[in-house]
C-alpha cells in the first residue's frame, strides 16, 4: 500500500474517499508512486468543508470540475467528486457530479486507469484493468470510438501507456478506433499535443509505439515527415532519454511554430540542426576550438543524433563531456587600457585576437592574448 506524506491526513478527513487512476496502476505494477489523487462522491463544497474542519488546506483549483487540492504536510493532493459526462467536444467535458463510483470509472480513458483503492487497501476494478496490466494490455474503457470522440487527445494518450505498459500486442479494437478516429487530432491545440508527445517519447523504449503510430496514421499527423528509422539508430547508439533530442532524430521539420515549443527547445533544436563538424580521430585542440563557439549540451546531441557507430564516437562524447569549455578572456575594456579607441579598430583587433586563439587550440591565457593583441595594434597596419 502507497503511504506518501500526507495521505493518512487526507484520508482521516475523507474516510469515504478513495485513491484513483494512476497511482492504483502503478502501485499495482510495482512502480514508484510519486503522485496521489483521490476520487470522493461529496461535493467540493463539502470536500473543502471537511478539509478545513480537520485543519488542511483546501483549494479550490478546479472546482467547476469538481476538483480541489487538500494541502497535507506540505504535499498537494486532488481530491475530485465522482462525475458523469453530460456532453462533449472532442476536447473537454461538460460533467454533472454523481456519488455512482462505477459511472464514475466508466468515464476514464484506459482500463488500467479505471481502478480505484479504498484506505484499507480494498481494490474496485470494474473493467478488467487489474488483468490488462499484467497482461500489458492497453484497452479503452467501453466503445474504443466513444472514448475517443469525448477527447481526441487520448489518442496519443494510448500511445504513451503502450510505450510504458505494452507487453504484448496492441488492443485491435484500439487499433482500428484511433485509424478511424485520427483525423480529429488536427483540432486539438499545438501545446496539449507536444506535451503528450514528449511523453510518448520519454518513455525507456518508444520505438514499437511510434512504429504503430506511423501504421495507424498519426505520426504524420503530428510529426509530418517522421522517421522512426532514425529514431531506431539513435535509440541503438545508447543515448540518453530525452523526448527533444529524440523528436530531433525523428524529423527535420521546423517544429518550433507546429508544436508552440519554449524558447530554450526551439533554440535546443536549432542548434542540433547544425553541422556536426567533429570526428572521432580529431585532436584535442580541435574539441576546444569547437567547445569554445557552440555549447557542450549542443556539440553532444549533434553527436548522437549525426554521427556514427562504435566505439570511436562513444570515446568522442566522453571528451566532450570531460572537456572544459574554453572562454576567450579579452574583452573591449581590455583593449582600452592598452590605448585602443572603441569603434571598428577595436573591433578588428579583438575579433583577429580571438582567431589567433582559436587557431593555437584555446590554451593562451588572457596575457598572452593581449601581448599578441598588443602586437597588432602597433603594427604597421594600425
Amino acid at each position: 500500500m502507497i503511504k506518501l506524506p500526507g495521505m493518512e491526513a487526507v484520508w482521516a478527513a475523507l474516510p469515504e474517499a478513495r485513491m484513483v487512476g494512476g497511482a492504483v496502476r502503478d502501485m499495482l505494477a510495482g512502480r514508484e508512486v510519486a503522485d496521489v489523487d483521490f476520487a470522493s462522491p461529496l461535493t467540493p463544497q463539502e470536500v473543502m468543508a471537511r478539509a478545513r474542519a480537520a485543519g488542511l488546506k483546501a483549494v479550490p483549483t478546479g472546482v467547476e470540475h469538481g476538483t480541489v487540492t487538500l494541502v497535507a504536510a506540505g504535499r498537494g493532493f486532488e481530491v475530485t467528486t465522482l462525475r458523469r459526462d453530460v456532453e462533449t467536444d472532442g476536447r473537454r467535458a461538460l460533467v454533472a457530479f454523481t456519488d455512482d463510483w462505477r459511472e464514475d470509472a466508466a468515464r476514464r480513458d484506459f482500463t488500467i486507469n479505471a481502478m480505484s483503492c479504498t484506505q484499507d487497501g480494498e481494490i474496485f476494478d470494474y473493467f478488467g484493468g487489474r488483468e490488462d496490466l499484467r497482461a500489458g494490455i492497453v484497452r479503452f474503457v467501453g466503445a474504443a470510438r466513444l472514448r475517443i470522440a469525448e477527447d481526441y487527445l487520448r489518442i496519443l494518450r494510448f500511445f504513451r501507456f503502450f510505450a510504458r505498459y505494452g507487453q504484448s500486442g496492441p488492443d485491435a479494437a484500439a487499433v482500428a478506433a484511433i485509424a478511424q478516429e485520427r483525423e480529429g487530432l488536427r483540432g486539438l491545440s499545438a501545446e496539449r499535443v507536444w506535451s503528450e508527445v514528449k511523453k510518448i517519447l520519454a518513455a525507456p523504449a518508444p520505438l514499437a509505439a511510434v512504429e504503430l503510430m506511423r501504421e495507424t496514421g498519426v505520426l504524420g499527423i503530428v510529426l509530418p515527415g517522421a522517421k522512426p528509422a532514425r529514431l531506431a539508430a539513435l535509440l541503438a547508439r545508447g543515448a540518453p532519454v530525452d523526448p527533444l533530442l529524440r523528436v530531433a532524430a525523428l524529423t527535420d521539420e521546423d517544429l518550433a511554430v507546429r508544436l508552440r515549443l519554449s524558447g530554450a527547445e526551439a533554440e535546443m533544436l536549432a542548434g542540433w540542426r547544425g553541422t556536426l563538424a567533429l570526428r572521432p580521430e580529431d585532436d584535442d585542440a580541435a574539441l576546444r576550438r569547437a567547445l569554445a563557439d557552440v555549447p557542450v549540451e549542443v556539440l553532444t546531441g549533434r553527436v548522437w543524433l549525426w554521427g556514427g557507430d562504435g566505439a570511436g564516437w562513444a570515446a568522442l562524447r566522453a571528451r566532450l563531456a570531460a572537456m572544459e569549455r574554453p572562454v576567450f578572456a579579452v574583452q573591449g575594456r581590455d583593449l582600452v587600457a592598452l590605448g585602443v579607441a572603441a569603434g571598428p579598430r577595436m573591433g578588428e583587433i579583438l575579433a583577429l585576437t580571438r582567431r589567433w586563439w582559436l587557431e593555437g587550440g584555446c590554451v593562451a591565457d588572457k596575457a598572452a592574448c593581449l601581448a599578441w593583441a598588443g602586437l597588432m595594434r602597433g603594427s604597421a597596419r594600425y
